[in-house]
């Protein structure tokens, strides 16, 4: 289902990013100590009495050289267009201002719910002052604290309750993948190419694509839809309003596909960018599929795809289970290889293993490399069952969860990606106690 988008708008030093971190209730942070997997802290999951949501915190935006209300405007903008609900966060220290007036009266444009807060009511007293924000004209202010976290669960019971009626996502039989990587890599060109018709507006000028397009297509029986986004840029090039949000679309299409193909340009090589926009996808869990477009426009020899082949395992360790395809959305080149593969990595994505199967690897694998030890202590790995999957994720009961070091973690993983065909997709493993 897809999750509905709160954002949370207002004039600088209000709050939001104070107010962000209360509702995301945790630091947003990477999955993996891997070089290469960032991610700007513009977006966040988060949850309020068994309701999933996407918060955005347009505290995040950065228009480079434009005055601090052109600004604020374009915030507003942004989140008018974006968000299924809006938070409108006001300082209850400085009272009405004027800047506050004029959010007030775009937000009046919008057709989307609107939520007015007011922050730094941190004792009675100051909550009483809050109705001095009626005279904006946006209904009741709700008081809040994001230093002490008051108030926060009156505001998200209201969030919650205007939330629109959710929607299935693709159907169960059919294959979601989306299509992503930096800007002119030939996102849409390949789009195209696998559509086999012009879907998508294609063109050399950087970002293009603005929004997130789900197209729904058949090959040898098979259904999929391919959701294509825009094009993810540096944060230092991000000067256009939209373009910061093409981010949290990108991020969006990432959490309704099984698959993502991360695109890379073979002309320009492997850019530290490249490695932003497939840290996303890895830190989703999703099963990933490395295409390096434009073969056709490189001079190669008997090496150029090996070498290439080690570049990319170099600069992306953390994707080691991602398979590499070299194809031009230009001339097609391999481009009729991709759906076969799609499927297979949806596949292995969603792959369960019995248990009695699991345990039987286990233990060749403890009986192969004993497990280590540490401080004197020797790990003990009693057995192994799958919890979920989509990515497969295992619990390995231990004598004690603090002596698997990561080094005997990744053995494992190593071992069930030889007995089962895990390729495209992440294996997580759990330690934890056996009680």
């Amino acid at each position: 289902m897809t999750k509905p988008v709160v954002a949370i708008v207002g004039r600088p030093n209000v709050g939001k990013s104070t107010i962000f971190n209360r509702i995301a209730k945790k630091r947003i942070a990477i999955v993996e100590d891997q070089p290469g997997v960032t991610r700007d802290r513009l977006y966040a999951p988060a949850e309020w009495l068994g309701h999933e949501f996407s918060l955005i915190d347009t505290g995040g935006i950065e228009i480079a050289d434009t005055p601090l209300m052109t600004q604020i405007v374009a915030q507003a903008q942004i989140a008018m267009e974006e968000a299924d609900v809006i938070v409108f966060l006001v300082s209850n220290q400085e009272g009405v201002t004027e800047a506050d007036e004029h959010i007030a009266r775009m937000l009046y444009k919008s057709d989307k719910p609107i939520l007015l807060a007011v922050n730094k009511a941190d004792n009675p007293e100051q909550r009483q002052e809050v109705y001095d924000f009626y005279s904006l004209g946006l209904g009741d202010p709700y008081p809040v604290s994001g230093v002490q976290g008051t108030g926060l669960g009156d505001l998200l019971d209201a969030v919650v309750a205007k939330f629109p009626a959710s929607t299935p996502d693709a159907a169960a039989d059919t294959i979601a993948f989306s299509v992503i990587g930096r800007p002119n890599v030939g996102k849409s060109s390949l789009v195209n190419a696998i559509l086999g018709e012009e879907r998508v507006i294609v063109s050399n000028i950087e970002g293009t694509t603005r929004d997130a397009i789900d197209t729904a297509f058949t090959d040898d029986g098979t259904k999929f839809t391919i959701i294509d986004t825009a094009g993810i840029r540096k944060r230092g090039k991000i000067w256009e309003n939209t373009e910061k949000y093409s981010v949290l679309r990108a991020q969006s299409a990432i959490e309704r596909s099984a698959v993502v193909l991360v695109v890379l340009d073979a002309e320009q090589g492997i850019r530290d960018q490249d490695k932003h926009v497939a840290g996303l996808a890895h830190e989703a869990g999703r099963g990933v599929i490395i295409v390096v477009n434009k073969w056709d426009a490189i001079h190669k020899d008997t090496k150029s795809m090996q070498d290439f082949t080690n570049a990319v395992r170099a600069e992306f360790q953390y994707l080691d289970y991602a398979p590499i395809v070299f194809i031009s959305a230009k001339t097609h080149q391999r481009v009729n290889t991709l759906p076969a593969l799609i499927k297979k990595v949806a596949a292995n994505h969603d792959r369960r293993i019995a248990s009695s199967v699991l345990n039987d690897v286990l233990l060749r694998a403890v009986a192969t490399t004993p497990t280590p030890t540490m401080n004197g202590k020797r790990l003990r790995v009693y057995y192994m069952t799958q919890v979920r999957s989509a990515p497969p994720t295992f619990v390995a009961f231990v004598n004690n969860p603090d002596l698997m070091h990561f080094s005997y973690q990744r053995f494992l993983v190593n071992q069930l990606r030889e007995a089962f065909d895990f390729s495209g997709t992440p294996i997580i493993i759990i330690p934890r106690q056996r009680k």
